[in-house]
């Protein structure tokens, strides 16, 4: 087994173990995305990864958390979708969406404006989370029950328009300081209902929004799950890996086929923590301990470093993404590195 040696999840197939991983690219417009994503996703399918996986996709107009970030809630969009689902497909490589929804990290301006909190003027509207905790300067709304009950729809309805859009797998963002995690983590989860409090309450709302999921979208289809392992919080209220362990087998047993092992997003990582293959360790015990499938991510940006990861059974997926910014072409290089053959689109051959 290497990196590309062939994955099979549930009845789909990819051809290695490469995967393009969500990069935000800011560039849509009413959540409709453009030729830019067709040419940023559609070029990484030409470079050879086997799974390329969209940005983070939100299911609402309120998930977003820029008015620049894509959206699968309406049939423009999806539609939208559709033409690069199949520029990908004809790449001979599969594409799958993130669907995600910002919660209090949302209404914020773009990247070039530093993603201050837009006013009501700019297109700005009243972020909901699941406490009065602040982030990003703003203290958002609490969610009602009737609220969440609503948002969990909004998932499925969005997973039913990704499955007509054409996408091979689903992966619910579960990380990075965003809804889910506002609610698994205490730091920002101060809730006294059933939705907040012991770990059992607070992780909840991923649960049931998994089961409705994975109950709307066709068997054969994988649902992958990002969470982020640990908070990097030394605060009791932090999460830890040994909360993920829990969590990770309880999405397995609930029809979850692989967990992207990643972590942080209420609080920047210090430099002397960030290095090469970095949050490894987190997919690698979560895959030993539940015998689950993993993706990796962390500072992975060359061809051995990644197929080390494959070879030492320390995750079944690699998820590159600052090294496929600047390399569209990693899974072709790496395959010359690594002196494996991969077929080579007959446009490019001259150049391998």
């Amino acid at each position: 087994m290497n990196l590309f040696s062939p994955l099979a999840l549930r009845q789909l197939t990819l051809k290695n173990r490469i995967v393009v991983s969500p990069m935000q690219q800011y560039s849509a417009k009413n959540g409709v995305p453009g030729n830019w994503h067709l040419v940023h996703l559609g070029g990484r399918a030409v470079g050879g990864a086997g799974l390329i996986m969209t940005e983070c996709t939100a299911v609402s107009p309120e998930g977003l958390a820029t008015l620049s970030d894509v959206g699968i809630w309406n049939d423009e969009q999806k539609d939208a979708w559709k033409t690069i689902v199949n520029f990908v497909h004809e790449q001979d490589a599969k594409i799958g969406i993130q669907l995600w929804h910002a919660g209090g990290k949302g209404s914020l301006k773009h990247p070039n404006e530093r993603m201050k909190p837009l006013s009501k003027e700019e297109g700005g509207w009243t972020v909901k989370s699941s406490s009065h905790t602040e982030m990003n300067g703003v203290i958002p709304e609490e969610l009602t029950i009737e609220e969440i009950q609503e948002l969990k729809g909004k998932f499925v309805k969005a997973s039913l328009k990704a499955v007509e859009a054409g996408f091979d797998t689903i992966e619910l963002h579960a990380g990075h300081g965003y809804l889910f995690h506002q609610f698994y983590s205490a730091v920002i989860n101060k809730r006294n209902d059933q939705y907040g409090g012991s770990l059992e309450n607070r992780i909840r709302l991923l649960i049931e929004t998994v089961i409705e999921v994975r109950n709307a979208i066709p068997d054969g289809m994988p649902l992958l799950v990002r969470i982020s392992a640990v908070d990097y919080l030394e605060t009791p209220d932090a999460w830890t890996l040994d909360d993920s362990i829990i969590l990770s087998k309880i999405l397995k047993e609930n029809g979850v086929d692989l967990i992207t092992a990643s972590a942080g997003g209420f609080a920047n990582v210090s430099k002397d923590r960030v290095f090469p293959n970095y949050q490894v360790p987190f997919s690698s015990i979560i895959k030993q301990q539940n015998k689950i499938a993993t993706g990796a991510v962390g500072m992975i940006t060359e061809a051995i470093q990644a197929n080390d990861i494959i070879v030492n059974n320390e995750a079944d997926l690699v998820f590159i993404a600052r090294e496929h910014l600047r390399d569209p072409y990693f899974a072709l290089h790496s395959a010359k590195k690594l002196g494996i053959e991969t077929e080579i689109p007959w446009q490019y051959k001259r150049a391998f």
